[in-house]
């Protein structure tokens, strides 16, 4: 999937990452909280019926992962979807993720 387009919103409490695509209707979101400045939490991913088996998951877990290793942030993988892909990615991820 190439034409999926992903925004960050924030306030000083919470972050939100939505993927859009013209593929199909509806909005993918993976929240976040932030602990401190350093240490974040990600909370919860969701993805509509209309982009399931897109990947698009997988780009907001990844956009996150990216984000938080230009930032110096550490994630704690709460929520499933985000410990799953961790997991299966640890060596590359071992640098951003706090078990």
């Amino acid at each position: 999937m190439t034409n999926v387009q992903i925004d960050y919103s924030e306030t000083d409490t919470k972050g939100r990452y939505v993927a859009t695509t013209p593929e199909a209707e509806g909005e993918a979101e993976l929240t976040l909280s932030k602990v401190t400045p350093k240490l974040i939490i990600a909370d919860h991913t969701f993805v509509p019926d209309s982009m399931r088996g897109m990947g698009v998951a997988r780009l907001l877990a990844d956009r996150l992962i990216a984000d938080a290793r230009e930032r110096g942030q550490r994630i704690v993988p709460l929520c499933p979807f985000v410990r799953a892909h961790a997991r299966k990615h640890r060596d590359e991820v071992e640098d951003v993720i706090q078990w």
